[in-house]
């Protein structure tokens, strides 16, 4: 009975636990394999403040998508169009160039990983659109129960070889480095810093399908399962730091191995894959580099499913929205449109504009980063003026938080053009 309860106990937890999982999942992808891996290369443990510091900011706009969606059973999109149309149709056009482009970065990044694990398949552009092609068909067959399944299992492989990378490398980072804020006067330095700052730990309008996700794993619950409020809030704040604490290791890796031996990171997928895939050999040693491969590759799939799903799930449920219904009304059809229309310009852009990755996706990222402040003052609008429980309201000090965060990467944005 005890072993019974406890299994059903464990299984409720991980049904509450499923849209904060999910956004762990495409979070540890590009920004952390990439990204953070690249700033320990470059700059030692020199961003490692700049990393947690992003993560801090960006929380309290991800957390509002979170408290909307359990107070209301609604997106963040339906808090959009109760302030105007004018909200819901400005956060569309502005994110809608980013989605084709931030689909093709996945699918390169993946790409460059299952070269080096499974060898030179198919040339790099061609296997990236394998793999989203892939990925979409999946989604368009399984939906949200398949993500949701296939998101836990994958991820912990990557999870327990990165932690133990991370402290096999502890002795050989340059510490020193930590206080090093010369890179503070270098363009190219601080370009970097928007790049890094852009999808870690995800794109700020992942706070959308974020409360989507919310939403349709609340319905699949039975009323005396739902989450309270406050539980619906752990349920995402312990996932998040994991995506913090992961991002953290991913720098140190970089630093400790590649920084110290003066390593620079490559700059086309395969190359820089195979970077990170030594990274593991090197501490672990071969046998462990191939399960950290693997678990890489695993992880980063599991992105790209994330990716797909959230931005086309944003879309359908506008356009439900925008035809008079409610968010979570959008049929399987509109659904796969947007999937299938994002694919369609997914690929051109995999064919015309995908040369050199790390360029790529510093300018994906980047991208990503400008429209951030204007995502994060949009969910504070939604949050206090919005119609909400009072108790669903954030307090002053999240309030506060999410002031300072729009402040700051407002004029972090503002620096980007000027510098541009």
């Amino acid at each position: 009975m005890n072993r019974l309860g406890g299994q059903m106990a464990l299984a409720m937890l991980r049904r509450l636990a499923g849209p904060g999982l999910i956004f762990s999942g495409a979070a540890i992808g590009t920004s952390h394999l990439v990204q953070s891996t690249r700033a320990g290369a470059i700059f030692g443990a020199a961003l490692i403040g700049v990393i947690v510091l992003a993560n801090v900011l960006k929380y309290p706009a991800y957390r509002f998508g979170i408290d909307f969606a359990q107070s209301r059973g609604r997106s963040l999109l339906t808090g959009y169009r109760e302030l105007g149309l004018w909200a819901l149709l400005l956060f569309l056009v502005a994110l809608a160039p980013l989605v084709p482009i931030i689909w093709a970065a996945l699918g390169a990044a993946t790409a460059g990983i299952v070269t080096v694990v499974i060898g030179p398949l198919l040339p790099v552009p061609m296997l990236a659109a394998v793999i989203l092609g892939i990925a979409t068909i999946l989604l368009l067959i399984g939906g949200y129960k398949l993500l949701d399944k296939v998101n836990a299992v994958l991820l912990a492989f990557l999870v327990v070889s990165t932690v133990l990378t991370t402290l096999m490398v502890l002795p050989r980072v340059e510490w020193s480095t930590l206080g090093d804020f010369s890179w503070t006067g270098e363009v190219t330095a601080l370009l970097f810093i928007v790049a890094l700052a852009g999808f870690m730990p995800n794109p700020m309008d992942v706070a959308v399908p974020l409360s989507l996700w919310k939403v349709e794993a609340d319905q699949s619950l039975p009323d005396s399962e739902k989450a309270t409020l406050e539980q619906s809030r752990k349920s995402f704040f312990w996932p998040y730091v994991l995506t913090t604490v992961m991002a953290v290791c991913f720098c140190i890796m970089g630093a400790g191995v590649m920084h110290t031996q003066g390593i620079a990171p490559l700059a086309d997928a395969p190359g820089f894959a195979g970077q990170l895939i030594g990274l593991y050999e090197e501490a672990l040693g071969p046998g462990a580099a191939v399960l950290a491969g693997i678990a890489a590759l695993s992880v980063m799939l599991t992105t790209v499913i994330a990716g797909i799903d959230a931005y086309a799930r944003t879309y359908a449920a506008s356009y439900a929205i925008m035809t008079g219904r409610e968010d979570v009304s959008y049929s399987r059809s509109e659904y796969s449109v947007a999937c299938l229309l994002f694919l369609a310009i997914a690929f051109v852009t995999i064919f015309t504009l995908l040369s050199d990755l790390t360029g790529f996706l510093d300018f994906v990222t980047s991208a990503s980063f400008v429209i951030a402040p204007g995502v994060a003052l949009l969910n504070h609008l939604v949050v206090t003026r919005c119609d909400m429980p009072e108790e669903a309201r954030p307090s002053m000090i999240a309030r506060a938080h999410n002031w300072l965060a729009i402040v700051i990467m407002g004029g972090l944005a503002v620096m980007y053009f000027v510098l541009t």
